[in-house]
């Protein structure tokens, strides 16, 4: 069982773990691969996805209770350019492949339609093995190209 967390300033080096560690980001590796997050965009990152948030974004840890610790991390923001909410889910490599990814998307999908949205959207590189966990979870394929899925889920 998971459930979502709110994290202070201080944990987003949980964050920073992840983004800067290969395997996890091993999904981002046509467009970069890790990612960097010094702790001097800490304050402004917060302030964006936690406190200004205006129904425009969602931000929070994945807490894994079978753990007792962070496992990744969960969220939305809407996209003006694209119209729709679209969303990101990130496990540790060290905790995939037990289920947290599944729980994570059902509850986020269930908070979403909670908060009035009606539709959730992905785009996915076409060789991430998540495209399965998303079509498992209801999403369908809109489109795709010789990079990426783009799925989607009415909430």
């Amino acid at each position: 069982m998971i459930e979502f967390v709110k994290p202070t300033i201080a944990q987003l080096s949980f964050r920073q773990q992840m983004l800067s560690d290969e395997e996890t980001m091993a999904f981002n590796r046509k467009w970069g691969g890790t990612v960097a997050f010094p702790r001097e965009n800490w304050a402004g990152w917060y302030d964006r996805w936690m406190l200004q948030t205006e129904k425009q974004r969602f931000y929070r840890y994945i807490l894994a209770h079978d753990l007792g610790c962070f496992v990744g991390e969960a969220a939305w923001h809407f996209s003006e350019a694209d119209g729709g909410y679209f969303i990101d889910i990130l496990i540790h490599s060290r905790y995939r492949g037990r289920g947290y990814g599944s729980q994570a998307l059902a509850l986020l999908c269930r908070y979403a339609k909670e908060q009035g949205l009606d539709e959730l959207r992905d785009s996915i590189a076409l060789d991430n093995p998540s495209v399965a966990l998303f079509l498992r979870q209801g999403f369908v394929e809109l489109w795709r190209d010789e990079e990426r899925i783009m799925v989607a889920k009415k909430l």
